[in-house]
Order: C-alpha cells, then sequence, then structure tokens
C-alpha cells in the first residue's frame, strides 16, 4: 500500500428533482451544499445537464450558493463551451465570482452533450461547425479583459470596453474538464487547472488507474503556467458503514449496474470501478491509487437520483471515517461534531 494523501477534497453532483417540484430537489442541493460546508469539505461542484432534471445552468445554481455559503470553493463541474457564447459565460463567471467573494472555481469542458437533439437550436454565435477548443480560447481571453476598443461613452463616464465585471485572475482559476490526450496536453499547454473523471482515453494502458496517472504525468510534464499545476480527480466512492438497509440496497444496484462496464475498454475509453463498500476497503483502494499522490485533489462524484439523506450519509462517512485516515485536515471554521 502506498502513502496517498489527500490535501484537498470535495464533491460534485448534478442535482435532481422530481418532474412536478424543481424547488424542492434544488433546494435540496442547496441545503447539501451548505452541509458540506459545515463537515469542512473544500469544495462543492455542481455539474450542468440539458435535457435531464437536473441542474441545467450551473451558475444560475451557484449564484444562489454564494448566498448560503461562505466559505467553500464553488465549481462548475463543468459547463460544455459547445452551446455557450464565450462572452457571455465570461460575463456571469465574473459576476458569480463577485458574489461569492472571489470562491469561484470555473470548470468548462469542450463538449456538446446531446448535440443530435440541441442542434436545430444552434449557437447563437453564427460559426458552423467550429472547433470547440477554439471556443474555450475565446472564453479565455474574456476572462482576461483584454480592451476591445477605444474608451466608450457610459452613463457612467467613459470605460474601457471589456467583460464586466472583470475579476483579476479569474483566468487563474480555470478548470478543463478532460480525459483524453488531448484535452489533458491542451489544458497544460494553456496553463489551466484539469479536472478528470472516471472515464479516461486507455492511451496504451492496461488499467484506468495506470492511464489517467500516466495523463497526470504527461499534463505536469507540459504545464506551461505558473508553478506545477493543480488536478483534480473524480471518484465515485459509496460508504455503507452508517448506510441503511434502503441505502445499501440501493448502492450495491448502483455499483453493480456499472461493473460490467469497467472490465474491457470501451471505444478505447476505461471506466474505473466504484469505490463500493466499507470504509476500510475505501481506504485500502484510495491508498493504492496512483491519481492520489498528495497534491491531486479529490472530487467526490455522486450518483445521480439519490435522496439528501443518501447523500449527507455518504458525505458524512466519507469526511468521518475515510478522509483523515488519508491525512486530510478539514477546512477552518468546519464543525468537528458534524454528521449526517
Amino acid at each position: 500500500m502506498s502513502t496517498a494523501t489527500i490535501a484537498s477534497a470535495g464533491f460534485t453532483l448534478a442535482g435532481n428533482y422530481p418532474e412536478a417540484d424543481p424547488t424542492a430537489g434544488l433546494e435540496d442541493t442547496l441545503r447539501l451544499f451548505e452541509f458540506a460546508e459545515e463537515i469542512g469539505l473544500q469544495v462543492a461542484g455542481i455539474r450542468q445537464r440539458h435535457l435531464e432534471r437536473g441542474v441545467s445552468s450551473a451558475l444560475t445554481f451557484l449564484a444562489a450558493a454564494t448566498q448560503r455559503t461562505e466559505r467553500i470553493r464553488l465549481e462548475t463541474a463543468v459547463v460544455p463551451l459547445g452551446y455557450e457564447t464565450p462572452f457571455r459565460l465570461a460575463e456571469d463567471f465574473g459576476t458569480v465570482d463577485a458574489l461569492s467573494n472571489g470562491r469561484l472555481n470555473v470548470g468548462v469542458s469542450s463538449s456538446a452533450p446531446h448535440g443530435a437533439l440541441l442542434r436545430h437550436l444552434g449557437r447563437i454565435e453564427d460559426d458552423g461547425d467550429v472547433d470547440a477548443y477554439v471556443l474555450i480560447g475565446r472564453f479565455l481571453e474574456a476572462l482576461e479583459g483584454h480592451a476591445l476598443g477605444a474608451d466608450i461613452p457610459t452613463p457612467y463616464g467613459p470605460q474601457t470596453p471589456r467583460v464586466q465585471p472583470h475579476i483579476a485572475g479569474l483566468r487563474d482559476r480555470v478548470w478543463l474538464g478532460g480525459g483524453s490526450a488531448r484535452s489533458v496536453r491542451w489544458a497544460a499547454d494553456q496553463g489551466l487547472k484539469l479536472l478528470l473523471g472516471n472515464i479516461t482515453a486507455a492511451a496504451g494502458a492496461a488499467s484506468f488507474e495506470d492511464a489517467q496517472r500516466a495523463h497526470i504525468d504527461d499534463y505536469h510534464a507540459h504545464f506551461a503556467g505558473a508553478g506545477t499545476g493543480s488536478v483534480g480527480v473524480e471518484r465515485v466512492i459509496l460508504p455503507i458503514d452508517t448506510a441503511t438497509a434502503g441505502q445499501r440496497d440501493r448502492y450495491t444496484a448502483f455499483a453493480e449496474s456499472r461493473q460490467a462496464r469497467t472490465e474491457q475498454p470501451t471505444n478505447g475509453h476505461l471506466f474505473q470501478r466504484d469505490l463500493f463498500g466499507t470504509a476500510d476497503e475505501i481506504v485500502e483502494r484510495l491508498a493504492s491509487d496512483p491519481a492520489i499522490d498528495g497534491l491531486t485533489e479529490l472530487r467526490i462524484a455522486l450518483p445521480y437520483a439519490l435522496s439528501l439523506d443518501d447523500y449527507r450519509q455518504i458525505l458524512s462517512d466519507i469526511r468521518h471515517a475515510v478522509l483523515p485516515r488519508l491525512g486530510w485536515v478539514p477546512a477552518a471554521g468546519a464543525l468537528a461534531s458534524a454528521a449526517a
């Protein structure tokens, strides 16, 4: 077993709600963000999902979360650029970061999910099939706040035309969601942070863990920004120590339904086996995970369509029975006795 340690840990989920009552599900997700801050996790992330009963506008949701939390970092994990206008997206990120007092992690990706269904909506920009990396490049330029021309008259007096609010250094908090060799190298070349999920391009490796470690090493070897770069990895973790019988049944069914995809590559990609079991078993898996090296940040990827009670139990077990055994320390201000 390695001496792996975890310095920073957080979670990400898609949010879910009943068809007839989205308010209830969104409120439960906000409560989960509050709970994560109480127990000392460092990051709370929201996925952006289209055409599903999940959060379809990550930044709208996080704007609300800025008013319900004080310390925890808030993350989009991730906003697919395929349906976004870079200029408008940069404005929204700047606004939400200002509301959060600088707590926003800017997570984006090059993907365009449900393309066949959404293609008829088109892009606001008339760019045809523009490369998604070109869109990301434009987004980064917008965040940098370069002047778009000479000063313009406004009700507040002459102003430099650029994305507002302009948050100095916000570009330095951009995380690219990746997993392919191209996305990993592109993030490194641009000096971006890197988010890796539980699916990765095989890159000639026999196992998910070896392939992801190779991507992490390639990223660090080619990182062109200041310092050594930052990597976050998602792990689906389902501890059962304090789970009820019903929760154990749900978690077991979930893990078993996903087991087959981990047994061989699919279209050149490898999937990680979920970390399901007792805290002892999960600690052993994480301690031997080559991606968990004391530098890589952990993101607990919560399954879709569970209840608030389920999520609280999962995070509480991980916080109390797993993370401290891997050297993790809760964020300042956490309630040491917080439980599910």
